[in-house]
């Protein structure tokens, strides 16, 4: 064809036989940690439900399957390759058995499918908790319950507890909850109004009640002061702030290529897995030094979120959740709104999950993403000593932060990942929303003479203590996956010579872990400095490239090493632990928490005691709070937050923000240098 095109439509047309195949070529060939797709849950679904279709089958739990760590490396260095394959796994229920079934996505057909026989079940479905506490309403006893505390049947809302294990030598063949209800009438703070002395006892499987207890009466809370809904508070309010505002005139300084992101000097990729919540893969960084991309992290999650209450009561001592292996943390994420949950320069990212029926769920602003300019400086200096010179440079901190939201009950987790150009990667989680409080007879703290586990926060209501951990999965690849752990130990030496007008000084001592004995760590007993390094990659000091890891929290478990909560969640029984690297081993709290005996935890897989040295190794990290309730936190409790950081530890040559280049000065029209307070 030689002649000329006159128009768009035409030239549109003379290439489009040119631009259909590259475009097939691209749908096929999506990122291989990319998070199934509507599409694909689609397939995953009719190919279970047509292989049983006069079944009732749930789907407890649906995630793409990893594919191995070396065939994502490998599409990654040269990504014209094609990708590993797509495959899927499915949790799914019927017939009261466990079914894990695997499933390759390019063909539509299903690998396997092999019946679960251990201890423990999978995460519950948002449908089966809603089926379960709506059994109550109807059962004669728990009517007469509470016609007989002169509560309105309609305005009693009901929950799912999960019932832990106790110490039972054999298998419990029923899948089963506690159901445990609160009062509305004239508030939506349930939480702080429960009907205590109630339990309802039902077998999921067969959805019905197979248990009910009513063993005593106490009033229950009052609904006056417990309202927290912007709309419906009354004055007197605190004054107004002026108003803010981030600008960005030229958009965002970040790209978003499907679940990829790249900002800055960091490229990473981000997904949302029905367990686990965000997660985090491929973090490389570029060295401007060296002129080229470096490996930092292959992933790093939520592994488990430990919640043990500390209430002895009937009602209440299986309360010991584990909030990603029996809720499924990242199926609790909620939209995000903007200008609350995310600042104005933020962009949003949806996702979905499978319903219990299996259905693609579409879930609207599960991510949010933004760049963070709050006033922090990333470094500065002021020089003055030298004659008739004064120096001052300052570099204003920007960093870039990826959001997500978990409303798991009554708890609302803020989870961050935070990027820096310096190199550092924060994780931060926010603790806010409702407590879970327990009604009581007392309407004063004097009145209290016996254990009541808590504090009294307002009348009627004790504020019971309870822990959160939260276990990370983190895979550093330092340069590479083959790297090891440092432990240098900060050590007081005393000076031998009596003469010295110093006594004391401190030492640095440093041990490579070399089996996962040696590597595991409980804060407060000594210092340490702990580095994931490659002993292969040095610097031009000599110095093995590294990540150091900077807790914030030090806390560790108080429950006795023999109680069946801290049996099954022994995983925090230390703040670190490192492992090699293993493709199955990604849940601290086994594969099947519900009502698991402990049995498949990181701690038992590390008893193996297997080498660490220059190996493929996942570093896992807890970390802690203590949550002792105070009246601060009634009727909703204000943000409490901890992290940890991972900061390079002679990764670089040397600053690797010294040449970062500031924002450019958008307007200065409301500034002033001075103030203008007296």
């Amino acid at each position: 064809m030689s002649k000329e095109i006159p128009n768009k439509m035409e030239k549109l047309l003379f290439f489009l036989p040119l631009i259909i195949p590259l475009l097939s070529v691209a749908a096929t060939c999506r990122h291989p940690l990319d998070p199934l797709s509507s599409s694909e849950f689609e397939i995953i679904r009719s190919l279970i439900t047509n292989s049983n279709p006069s079944t009732n089958i749930t789907f407890q739990y649906v995630a793409l399957a990893d594919p191995t760590k070396q065939s994502v490396l490998s599409w990654l260095a040269n990504p014209k390759t094609r990708p590993p394959p797509r495959r899927a796994t499915a949790t799914i229920r019927f017939n009261k058995a466990t079914h894990e079934i695997l499933i390759d996505l390019e063909k539509k057909t299903m690998i396997s499918n092999r019946v679960y026989s251990g201890t423990g079940y999978a995460p519950f479905t948002f449908e089966e908790q809603f089926a379960a506490a709506a059994l109550p309403a109807s059962h004669p006893p728990f009517v007469a319950a509470m016609k007989k505390r002169g509560l309105k049947l309609e305005e009693v809302v009901c929950a799912c507890f999960s019932v832990g294990w106790f110490g039972e030598k054999r298998k419990v063949e029923q899948r089963i909850v506690k159901v445990q209800c609160y009062y509305l009438d004239g508030s939506v703070n349930l939480y702080m109004r429960p009907v205590e002395g109630v339990t309802v006892t039902v077998d999921l499987d067969e959805m019905k009640i197979i248990g009910f207890r009513d063993r005593y009466v106490v009033p229950i809370p009052k609904a006056g002061g417990t309202e927290y809904r912007e709309s419906m508070l009354k004055p007197p309010f605190l004054p107004p702030l002026n108003g803010m505002k981030m600008v960005q005139p030229d958009g965002p300084s970040f790209q978003i290529n499907g679940h990829s992101v790249s900002w800055a000097n960091w490229n990473f990729h981000v997904s949302l897995d029905e367990r686990a919540g965000p997660i985090i893969s491929l973090a490389s960084i570029y060295d401007i030094q060296k002129q080229k991309r470096r490996q930092v992290m292959y992933r790093g999650f939520i592994s488990e979120l430990f919640v043990p209450y500390m209430d002895l009561n009937e009602e209440w001592y299986y309360r010991t959740f584990f909030d990603a292996g029996e809720y499924g943390f990242g199926q609790c994420a909620v939209p995000l709104q903007p200008l609350r949950d995310c600042p104005e320069n933020a962009v949003f990212m949806d996702t979905y999950m499978a319903a219990g029926d299996g259905r693609p769920m579409k879930m609207s602003n599960t991510f949010c993403i933004f760049e963070r300019h709050g006033g922090d400086i990333m470094w500065r200096h002021t020089e003055g000593t030298i004659p008739n010179t004064l120096i001052r440079e300052t570099r204003a901190e920007i960093s870039l932060v990826v959001r997500m939201v978990a409303a798991v009950g009554n708890y609302d987790y803020i989870v961050d990942w935070e990027f820096k150009q310096s190199g550092s990667i924060i994780a931060n989680v926010g603790l806010t929303g409702l407590l879970e409080v327990r009604a009581s007879k007392y309407t004063h703290k004097d009145q209290i003479k016996e254990e009541v586990y808590g504090p009294l926060l307002a009348e009627n209501t004790i504020g019971v203590r309870h822990d959160h951990f939260l276990t990370y999965h983190l895979d550093l690849d330092i340069d590479g996956d083959a790297n090891s752990f440092l432990k240098s130990n900060l050590r007081t030496i005393r000076s031998q010579d009596p003469d010295y007008p110093r006594r004391s000084y401190w030492t640095v001592v440093t041990e490579t872990a070399k089996t996962e004995a040696d590597a595991r760590i409980k804060f407060g007993f000594q210092q340490d400095e702990l580095v994931v390094v490659n002993p292969n990659q040095r610097t031009r000091m000599g110095n093995p490239v590294g990540y150091r890891l900077i807790p914030k929290s030090t806390t560790s478990p108080l429950l006795s090493a023999d109680d069946y909560p801290q049996i099954r969640g022994a995983f925090s029984n230390y703040n670190v632990w490192v492992t090699p690297y293993n493709r199955s081993e990604k849940w601290a709290s086994g594969l099947y928490t519900d009502q698991s005996h402990g049995d498949d935890t990181l701690a038992t897989w590390s008893l193996r005691d297997r080498e660490i040295e220059d190996k493929d190794i996942v570093m896992w990290y807890t970390m802690g709070f203590h949550h002792v309730p105070c009246q601060e936190d009634f009727p909703l409790m204000p943000t409490l937050s901890s992290g940890f950081e991972l900061r390079p530890t002679n990764f670089f040559e040397s600053n690797p923000v010294l040449k970062v280049t500031p924002p450019h000065i958008v307007n200065l029209t409301n500034f002033s240098q001075t103030s203008n307070h007296n």
